[in-house]
């Protein structure tokens, strides 16, 4: 692990021992399937921002700093997430990204946290490393239904854990806690889409965004466009660097969203366009609206993008999401 001492997972079971001890507090609820605890934030439960962004903390184990501020998107102040990230890899691609799918029968879920360096299929982890055999896990799960106990069954010999040690943590995306904790991944968007570039991800120290959390939808479905808009026409981000310019000045022109041919139009008339179907649209199109490369070394500043405050209040406050 980045300090040495603590797993990704013992770092976020701290976090989520917290948000279990709060939970009242935090508009969350605290139940068991079998042995595992399961903390819903935003399934059956209002929960809260405050929730939000200890669960953006759990799923970055911890690694990073996460707290709210305020962003404008035209003439309406809404709340937004700021996250610095001291050890970017491992909090943001080790944990942080959702890229486990969860499924059993009918169930579906994105899975995310510290509990996927458990699990450690995924080829990610070949070029990351922090695989992990932790004592206990730590996963967030971003669903309409809280797991029952196959999921926990699944999970448990996925992550070869004894069902006592499981914590997961649950809330829909049309939720003020699933708001928060999406916006949160601003940085983790720019770094997911730089390893799909290629860039070596070893020559990133350190990382910082913010990103509005946008109004609870009526439905999920409706949320997935929002969630989505406040990342790639919302966020900003700045990351720290090492060793060349050249590469920079470069592969900082394809970060952005807008260096994707689907960008321009708010996220639920895309999805709806390719059929709802997230691999159908461009992968270019994942990424921070904004994007700052500070080369430690050298002390140049690299820069693309924009926020699209036009394609946010349709978003977020015409019908565009209808």
């Amino acid at each position: 692990m980045a300090d040495g001492v603590l797993s990704l997972n013992d770092r976020a079971l701290v976090v989520a021992d917290e948000l279990a001890r709060r939970a009242d507090e935090l508009g969350a609820s605290v139940r068991h399937v079998g042995l595992a605890r399961i903390i819903d934030v935003g399934v059956e439960t209002v929960g809260s921002l405050d929730a939000g962004v200890l669960v953006a903390r759990a799923c970055l184990a911890d690694l990073a700093s996460v707290r709210l501020g305020e962003t404008m998107v035209g003439d309406i102040a809404l709340p937004s997430v700021i996250v610095s990230v001291p050890h970017p890899v491992a909090a943001c691609m080790a944990s942080q990204y959702a890229g486990w799918q969860i499924t059993e029968g009918k169930y579906f879920a994105m899975g995310s946290g510290p509990m996927r360096a458990a699990y450690g299929k995924e080829v990610l982890y070949d070029d990351i490393g922090f695989r992990e055999k932790p004592t206990a896990i730590v996963g967030i799960l971003e669903t309409v239904t809280l797991p029952d106990k196959a999921i926990v069954e699944k999970l448990v010999a996925a992550c070869h854990v004894p069902e006592r040690y499981v914590t997961l943590i649950a809330a829909r995306t049309a939720s003020l806690a699933g708001g928060v904790q999406i916006a949160a991944r601003s940085v983790e968007t720019a770094l997911h889409k730089l390893h799909e570039l290629k860039f070596d991800l070893k020559r990133i120290v350190g990382g910082f965004g913010s990103a509005p959390v946008p109004p609870v939808a009526a439905d999920d479905l409706r949320a997935i466009g929002r969630t989505n808009d406040a990342v790639l026409y919302g966020a900003r981000i700045s990351l720290y660097v090492t060793g060349d310019d050249e590469t920079l000045a470069d592969v900082v022109q394809h970060l952005p969203s807008s260096a994707s041919a689907d960008h321009g139009r708010p996220f639920g008339e895309i999805f709806k366009r390719y059929d709802h179907d997230f691999y159908k649209i461009d992968p270019l199109l994942f990424s921070p609206a904004a994007v700052t490369l500070q080369n430690l070394d050298t002390g140049r500043v690299h820069h693309a993008g924009k926020v699209n405050h036009a394609v946010l209040t349709e978003s977020f406050f015409g019908g565009a999401d209808a």
